[in-house]
């Protein structure tokens, strides 16, 4: 009997890593960001930041919640663009982890003094690179944002970079 309590003991034991490793977690997610911002007068650099947390279910679905701001000033004019976007993300775990995610939500644009407010949705991905325990470095952050600004649609290429915690 002592004998099959302490197997019993040793794999309850042993089970106890396995199950910290699926547990939910989060990652947090900041960086800079270029937009190739495309209205449909012109297209224009900005310059600005993402940020990002993603609540982890499982090691591989999440659900993001994504915010941007970039700016700048083409041909002499103030230009802000910020997007507020949620949804799944999949990423596929190891050491070097890609990901992908389709994210819905709102885009707010500011040109001179001309606001605008529209749906948006981004297709994307990336690939994170694991250099230490809970801290990742993301080099590249791919997004698609789709918004229709003044009647007319905007396809945009956003590009980040940063640093991933995970909790």
């Amino acid at each position: 009997m002592k004998k099959l309590l302490l197997v019993a003991g040793i794999l309850l034991l042993a089970s106890v890593p396995a199950k910290a490793q699926i547990a939910p977690h989060a990652e947090i997610f900041g960086g800079y960001s270029y937009m190739r911002f495309s209205p449909s007068d012109g297209g224009a650099n900005l310059n600005g930041w993402n940020f990002s947390v993603n609540f982890k279910p499982t090691s591989i679905v999440g659900v993001v919640a994504d915010f941007s701001g970039e700016s700048g000033s083409p041909a002499g004019f103030n230009t802000t663009m910020h997007t507020f976007l949620f949804g799944p993300q999949f990423t596929f775990p190891g050491t070097v982890s890609p990901f992908v995610h389709v994210l819905f939500g709102a885009g707010h644009v500011n040109i001179a003094g001309d606001t605008n407010t529209s749906f948006a949705t981004a297709i994307g991905g990336g690939v994170d690179f694991h250099v230490a325990p809970h801290i990742s470095v993301r080099p590249i952050q791919f997004d698609e944002v789709f918004t229709r600004f003044n009647g007319g649609s905007q396809n945009d290429a956003r590009l980040s970079l940063g640093v991933v915690v995970h909790f």
